[in-house]
């Protein structure tokens, strides 16, 4: 096969054969294919799209390039359950929804990304406490799985490689928002994991990467479809994601949330708590573990409350490295950022909305992520007590704390800040956290 010929197929709006797409994933991998026909193929599938079949082709391809995980061999006595996030801004509900999950029996093999652009990554919430290893090799992987019940790790050398190339060619050549693409990323490195099942969260909104609900539908019926398709049982539920998920936004500061919801200390933020339970429900019974959903939250809401879940996290910690009295003493292993100032309203009102990906920008440029993937973060930044959508305030009420390495930094934030939660004489119409559910 000429690389050059496929690539012409696909330009021309023809549905590529397994066989070709294979070639092509074999290439991208090998480096037979060269930076010029990567990045041809992308700018192709990017306008032409692709079929079912041709993205279940891809995904396999792209699977197979590396290792792809078994865990038969370590006799488990449950099943092997993950879930992927598109990204959010406060969404930290891996670093609770893994070991609540694995509280209720199952075993998560996660493997998380790091943020880039608005987004925070998990492994970077991970990162700002002492020690923690996000790296292991893949033998420590699977023995912490085992061990803990749990590992949230970052994605390793050996698991589909070829991804790796493709999406970096993406993000030099415009093609990251091809659906197709971002599908086959996503599933390839999850296929290769091993798993029985996979629930995906789909954030839609101005805080996400699908700004509208019907890209949002379209992302996750593709992404459920191909994934079935490609043997891994898979759900979705499209979330909210045009206000800040939760109270606290930064990574180390996020951690913090995390671990006050695991102990129960404080009251859990509502929308937080609706959308872990009510991933963790599917989880638990996609793996079988529970006779439906509702009957998986029961079970998750019971883990939670009795401290289980709290203790695999701090297992899963300690295993990793990390410290083993993380949840008593957690201030003394995360940095603290030297300033904190009050970001007030202006005038007096209800917040009516926010636009939640300026807010994840503010946070971005106070150095809690990165605008290039080789950037250092500052792990102490970002914001606390950020105020929800709908609450009423007066002109000085607070609308969130800024946490920042300098004065300077602080009254920058504060006016993204007070620019992107908007201030309205109405309250405004609820909006449902959970906004469909896309089913196999």
């Amino acid at each position: 096969m000429l690389p050059q010929e496929i690539i012409r197929k696909k330009r021309d709006g023809h549905e590529l054969s397994a066989d070709e797409i294979a070639f092509i994933a074999r290439g991208i991998h090998d480096g037979s294919l060269s930076e010029g026909q990567v990045a041809a193929f992308a700018m192709a599938v990017f306008f032409r799209g692709m079929t079912t079949a041709e993205q279940v082709a891809l995904t396999v391809g792209m699977t197979n390039s590396g290792t792809t995980l078994e865990w038969q061999s370590l006799s488990l006595p449950g099943p092997v359950i993950d879930k992927h996030s598109s990204g959010g801004v406060g969404d930290k509900v891996s670093l609770m929804l893994a070991p609540i999950v694995a509280a209720c029996g199952a075993f998560v093999p996660m493997i998380s990304g790091r943020g880039l652009g608005h987004t925070g990554g998990t492994l970077d919430k991970l990162s700002a406490i002492s020690g923690y290893e996000t790296q292991p090799d893949l033998a420590t992987f699977r023995k912490v799985v085992r061990e803990a019940g749990c590992a949230v790790i970052g994605q390793t050398d050996d698991l589909a490689p070829a991804d790796r190339r493709l999406y970096a060619t993406r993000d030099v050549t415009g093609t990251v928002e091809s659906i197709p693409l971002i599908v086959s990323s996503i599933l390839s490195k999850k296929v290769a994991e091993g798993l029985d099942g996979l629930v995906m969260d789909v954030k839609c909104g101005s805080g996400a990467f699908c700004d509208t609900e019907a890209m949002a539908r379209d992302l996750a019926q593709s992404l459920v479809t191909v994934a079935n398709q490609a043997g891994l049982p898979t759900i979705a539920l499209i979330t909210d994601m045009d206000r800040v998920l939760g109270r606290n936004v930064g990574n180390a500061l996020e951690v913090v949330e995390a671990v006050k919801y695991l102990k129960g200390e404080g009251t859990r933020e509502p929308r937080l708590h609706e959308v872990t339970m009510a991933l963790a429900g599917e989880m638990v019974a996609l793996g079988g573990l529970a006779r439906d959903a509702a009957a998986g939250r029961a079970r998750a809401e019971a883990a939670l409350a009795d401290g289980r879940a709290a203790e695999v996290f701090a297992r899963m910690v300690a295993a990793l490295g990390g410290p083993d009295d993380l949840l008593e003493h957690t201030p003394r292993y995360l940095a603290h950022a030297p300033v904190i100032k009050p970001c007030n309203a202006e005038r007096s009102g209800y917040v009516a909305g926010m636009d939640a990906r300026q807010v994840g920008i503010a946070v971005v440029a106070l150095g809690g992520g990165r605008s290039h993937a080789d950037d250092a973060i500052d792990p102490s930044v970002g914001l606390t007590d950020v105020i929800d959508v709908g609450t009423a305030v007066r002109a000085g009420s607070l609308l969130c704390a800024v946490h920042a390495a300098s004065d300077a930094d602080a009254d920058q934030a504060i006016e993204i800040l007070q620019r992107a939660i908007r201030i309205e004489d109405k309250e405004p119409p609820a909006r449902p956290t959970i906004m469909h559910r896309i089913g196999r």
